[in-house]
């Protein structure tokens, strides 16, 4: 046997390899597909005709995404509140959210709730809560065509935003408390000078009776 040599078996690649260091073929990322969106708005409730009012996305661009305002925060929300006594809540107006012609979500909105609006979750796929309204709900609603009364003064915007009564701007405008503030100031001073009159008067009238005695 010659020295040096080395069997053929040590050099042979095992099955399946091409050579050292190849790497292995990456697999392409696969993005998930975003969720579709609602495209429709359908409001049933009190006064509101039997085949309910429809807001489409494409027809009233506007006046949907201010229903999507009030609502749209509804589903990944955590409830902020403890059920409503029934006779506190005023009418209910169901909202629901179409994705094409499918019901993805249904809210129940209360906007005239005593305390301010109050929103409904259902408990079907999302657990069952109560929420505090946006203070806009009842104008969204009846720009929507839904028979309330027009509240064009309420203060826009406010996720939960329906904490206690409901307030316009001029309840949050500083200046609107101005005449009256000066007002009572004025009433202030008259009558801090009315009594400061009378006991000058007392003491004018002492005065003149000891200058008499004297």
């Amino acid at each position: 046997m010659a020295l040096g040599t080395t069997p053929a078996a040590a050099h042979a690649t095992p099955a399946g390899q091409t050579g050292i260091g190849t790497a292995s073929a990456t697999r392409p990322t696969v993005k998930p597909k975003p969720k579709p969106q609602p495209t429709t708005v359908q409001i049933t409730g009190q006064n509101v005709a039997a085949e309910g009012i429809t807001v489409l996305q494409s027809e009233d661009p506007k006046l949907f995404r201010m229903l999507m305002d009030e609502v749209g925060w509804l589903a990944s929300a955590t409830p902020q509140t403890t059920t409503p006594k029934a006779a506190k809540l005023g009418p209910k107006y169901t909202v629901k959210l179409l994705v094409k012609e499918t019901v993805n979500q249904t809210y129940e909105l209360y906007p005239l709730a005593v305390g301010g609006p109050r929103a409904h979750r259902p408990g079907s796929k999302k657990v069952d809560g109560w929420f505090y309204g946006r203070l806009s709900m009842s104008e969204s609603l009846r720009l929507s065509g839904v028979p309330l009364k027009a509240k064009p003064d309420v203060v826009n915007g406010g996720i939960g935003g329906g904490v206690g009564e409901n307030l316009s701007a001029d309840q949050l405008d500083p200046a609107t408390g101005v005449p009256e503030l000066f007002g009572q100031m004025r009433r202030l001073i008259l009558l801090n000078g009315a009594v400061l009159l009378v006991i000058l008067t007392g003491l004018a009238g002492m005065a003149f009776l000891i200058r008499r005695r004297v």
